[in-house]
C-alpha cells in the first residue's frame, strides 16, 4: 500500500471507536479516494479472482433463477457482501445498508438522540463498551462490560452487531428496557432506559486545588472532528489561570477518531518518540511523531479504566511510553485496529478493519488493554447493581437482590450486617435508616419506591468526587 493511501486515510476518516457505532449512536466515515477493489477502469482482476467471482455470480444465477420462490436482487447481493465479511470473524468489519448508513450519517450533526452508550462485539457477545458521560444510560445503571441479553423483551442471540443496536436505537422520549448479564451477578437485570438528545460536547474542563497546588483537569468524553479544537481551547484557557499540573481523563471514554487523538498528542507528545504505530497486512510499520520542541513544563498525568477504548488507549499509551507520564486507574478495554468507512457508490458502506495501531515501543494491546503504572480500583459503591423489587424484599428473604440492596446500603455508609443477600434484622434497621433519612415511609422493606430511591442515591454518591477514589489518587500524585 503506498504512501499517498496511508496519509489519506490518517487525516481523514479513520475509526478506531471500540464499536465504531453507538447504541444511541454516533459513526463518522469519509469518503475513500482510492480503489480497493477491483473494478473496470483498472482493469480486469487476475486469473484467481476471476476464477472465484465467476463462482459466486454461478451462485448467484442459480438461486436468482431456479430458486422455489421470487428472491429480490438487492437482499442477495446484500447477502453476498454480509457473508465475505462474517468469514472475517472480525465484529468491527460490517456492512451498513443504505437505510442503516443513512440513519448512522444523521448522527453526524451537533447532537443525536438514543441511550448515549457504545456497544461492541466481544467473543460474540454484544457488550456495553462505555455510557457517555452524564447519558441517559448512565443515568440508568450501565457500566461497562455489560452484556445485553434482551432487548425490550427479545433475544438478541442471531442477531449482528448493527440489527442490534439499531433496536436500541430510538427517538427522544421513548424507552427501551435492556436484559443485562453482568459479572458477579447470578441472575440477569432488567434496565429501562428513557431514550434523549445526546450532545456532542467532548471535553470538559475544571481546576482543582490540591495541596495549595492547581491541577487543571480535562475530561475527553469520545474523540470527534471538533475534540482537538475543544482540548486545545480548554487547555489553553487553564494555562493562563496558571495550572501547576494537567489531569487527563479518558475514562469511560470509547474512542472514535484517530486524527483528532493525533493532534491531541502533538501538544503534548516532543519528537523525538513516535506517537503510535500503524502495522499493514503485510507487516510494514509506519511510526508517526510530532513536531514538539519540548514537553510541557508542568506534570501530566491520564486517567483511564475498562471503558476507555482505542483512541483513549492510542492516548494512554503515548503518555505512557513516549511521554513517560503516570497513568491512574484499572486496565483498558483492549481494541488495537483500525476501520476506515468505504462508500459502496449506492449509500451503502462497508467499514472494515484496514490497520493494526501499535503503542511507541510497538506494542500491540489488542484483546489485552493497557496497564496502569499506577492500578486504584474504585469503592465498592462503584460496583453496585440495580434492584429488581416487583415485590418487597423483606426481613428473612434471601435472594440476590437483597444482596444488592444491601451492597448499596454499605455503599451509602449505612451497616446491613451482611451482604450475602439475607435479609436480617440489620438489614432492616438500616432499611429503616435510609427511609427515614429519605422522607420514605419507614417500613423497614424494600419496595420498588425504596429500591428506586437506593439506586438514585448511589448515582448520586458516585458523582460526588471525595468518593472517587481513582481521582483523588491522581490528584495527589501530581500535586507533591
Amino acid at each position: 500500500m503506498d504512501r499517498k493511501w496511508i496519509a489519506i486515510l490518517m487525516a481523514g476518516s479513520l475509526l478506531t471507536g471500540a464499536g465504531g457505532t453507538y447504541a444511541g449512536m454516533q459513526w463518522y466515515a469519509g469518503v475513500l479516494d482510492h480503489q480497493i477493489f477491483p473494478s473496470k477502469e483498472n482493469g480486469p482482476a487476475n486469473s484467481s479472482e476471476s476464477d472465484h467471482l465467476e463462482k459466486v455470480a454461478q451462485a448467484y444465477s442459480l438461486i436468482f433463477t431456479n430458486y422455489l420462490e421470487k428472491v429480490e436482487e438487492e437482499k442477495l447481493v446484500e447477502g453476498a457482501i454480509q457473508g465475505m465479511l462474517s468469514t472475517l470473524e472480525d465484529p468491527y468489519s460490517v456492512y451498513m445498508d443504505k437505510e442503516t448508513a443513512k440513519q448512522f450519517n444523521q448522527t453526524l450533526e451537533s447532537s443525536f438522540e438514543g441511550i448515549g452508550a457504545e456497544v461492541s462485539s466481544v467473543d460474540g457477545k454484544v457488550v456495553i463498551v462505555s455510557p457517555f458521560k452524564n447519558s441517559p444510560a448512565e443515568k440508568a445503571g450501565l457500566k461497562p462490560n455489560d452484556q445485553i441479553l434482551k432487548i425490550n423483551g427479545d433475544s438478541i442471540e442471531g442477531l449482528d452487531l448493527f440489527e442490534a443496536t439499531m433496536k436500541i436505537r430510538g427517538k427522544k422520549g421513548t424507552s427501551v428496557v435492556l436484559e443485562i448479564g453482568r459479572e458477579g451477578l447470578n441472575d440477569p437485570v432488567q434496565v429501562k432506559v428513557t431514550r434523549d438528545e445526546i450532545p456532542q460536547i467532548t471535553v470538559y474542563s475544571d481546576m482543582k486545588k490540591v495541596n495549595g497546588e492547581k491541577v487543571g483537569y480535562l475530561e475527553i468524553t469520545s474523540f470527534s472532528e471538533e475534540t482537538s479544537k475543544e482540548f486545545d481551547k480548554e487547555l489553553t484557557a487553564l494555562e493562563k489561570a496558571g495550572l501547576d499540573a494537567l489531569l487527563i481523563d479518558v475514562r469511560g471514554n470509547p474512542g472514535g477518531l484517530l486524527s483528532s487523538v493525533e493532534e491531541i498528542l502533538r501538544e503534548l507528545i516532543p519528537k523525538d518518540k513516535p506517537l503510535y504505530q500503524i502495522e499493514e497486512r503485510n507487516g510494514e510499520k509506519t511510526r508517526y511523531f510530532s513536531n514538539l520542541d519540548k514537553a510541557k513544563d508542568y506534570p501530566i498525568g491520564v486517567l483511564i479504566n475498562d471503558g476507555s477504548a482505542s483512541a483513549s488507549e492510542i492516548l494512554a499509551g503515548a503518555m505512557k511510553e513516549a511521554g513517560g507520564y503516570p497513568v491512574i486507574g484499572e486496565k483498558t478495554f483492549g481494541k488495537g485496529t483500525v476501520q476506515q468507512a468505504v462508500p459502496m457508490g449506492d449509500g451503502s458502506n462497508i467499514k472494515l478493519t484496514v490497520f493494526k495501531w501499535l503503542t511507541p515501543n510497538g506494542n500491540w494491546i489488542h484483546k489485552k488493554g493497557i496497564e496502569p503504572t499506577v492500578e486504584v480500583m474504585q469503592p465498592a459503591l462503584y460496583d453496585t447493581h440495580p434492584i429488581q423489587a416487583e415485590k418487597p424484599l423483606k426481613l428473612d428473604m434471601n435472594k440476590e437482590q437483597v444482596k444488592n440492596a444491601q451492597e448499596i446500603l454499605v455503599g451509602l455508609g449505612l451497616e446491613p450486617g451482611r451482604t450475602d443477600g439475607y435479609f436480617n434484622g440489620m438489614t432492616e434497621i438500616a432499611v429503616k435508616a435510609f427511609q427515614r433519612k429519605n422522607d420514605l415511609p419507614v417500613t423497614g422493606a424494600i419496595d420498588a419506591k425504596t429500591a428506586s430511591a437506593l439506586e438514585e442515591a448511589v448515582r448520586q454518591a458516585m458523582k460526588l468526587e471525595e468518593n472517587d477514589l481513582q481521582l483523588q489518587t491522581a490528584l495527589r500524585l501530581l500535586a507533591k
